[in-house]
Formats: C-alpha cells, structure tokens, sequence
C-alpha cells in the first residue's frame, strides 16, 4: 500500500497532479489549506482522499481533524495550527500520544519533518506550492506498507 501525505496546495495544484501521476497512491492524505481545490484533488487523485481543514480553508465544511486506521496503524491528520506547531512539535506529539495513535500527519509549517521519537511517527510532508526550509524545494511525503507490514516513510522533493 502506497500514502501519499501533502499539505498547503494553496490553490497551485500543478505539483499535486504530477506527484499524483508519479506515484499513484493507494490513498491521499492532506493536511489542510487545500482553498477549495478538495473536490479537484480528490478527482485528480483516483483514489480515496483523507482532507482536514487548513488555517485558509475559510467558508469550508471540510472536518478540522481526522482519525482513522490505515492497514492496523492509528492515524490523526490535523493542519496543526491549533497545537502551535510553528513552535515545535511539542504539543502535537504530546496530543498525539495522549490519542493513542502510531502517526500523526500536519501542516501549516510549509516545512517536511519526520520524527519517530516516543512511539509516535510526527510527519509533516511540507508543502507542495509554497516550501520555506532551506533550499525551498516543494515536498512530500510518501508512507508505504511493506510486504511485512511494516511502514516506511520517505520524504521526497519535486524537482
């Protein structure tokens, strides 16, 4: 099983299309600030499509957080915004392990970060429009279910 993890397309979906070709996922998770574009993305993708509300999704009736499983893993998919995760990842691992789930999925930052400390996995697969790590490469994030059942993450850039 392939995850595809995005966040804050704001409106220039050119690289979530082509990342969707690509990689052809079994599954789409978006952490928020898609403006509108969820009905778009959720056609262009081909496949189930997980999407929370962003901080620029205003008018939207999209839900503000998201919990479901994915092959046995618990999954929380929150934009981020409400746990201050422009000050760390803190509060947010904190929740996360509080909630009893394997992996938490943010945005907001518009930077990728991968942490597996304290049994949780924290991803924010950055952004695919506007980046702001150094180097400002637009990124992703791709979670696959090995033949094992293990999950293995990789954060990716496109070029």
């Amino acid at each position: 099983m392939k995850v595809l993890i995005v966040s804050d397309t704001h409106k220039r979906n050119e690289g979530f299309y082509r990342v969707v070709e690509m990689h052809k996922p079994d599954l789409v998770i978006h952490c928020g600030d898609a403006e509108g574009y969820e009905e778009d993305l959720a056609q262009a993708a081909g496949c189930p499509v997980k999407i929370v509300l962003g901080n620029n999704d205003f008018f939207s009736d999209l839900p503000r957080e998201l919990e479901f499983e994915v092959a046995g893993y618990k999954v929380w998919v929150t934009h981020g915004h409400h746990y201050y995760v422009s000050l760390g990842i803190e509060t947010i691992k904190q929740e996360a392990i509080a909630r009893g789930v394997d992996i938490v999925c943010f945005g907001h930052t518009h930077r990728p970060l991968l942490d597996t400390t304290d049994g949780v996995v924290v991803v924010n697969p950055g952004s695919l429009s506007y980046p702001r790590q150094e180097g400002r490469q637009r990124s992703y994030v791709i979670m696959e279910l090995d033949r094992f059942g293990e999950l293995h993450f990789t954060i990716a850039y496109l070029k």
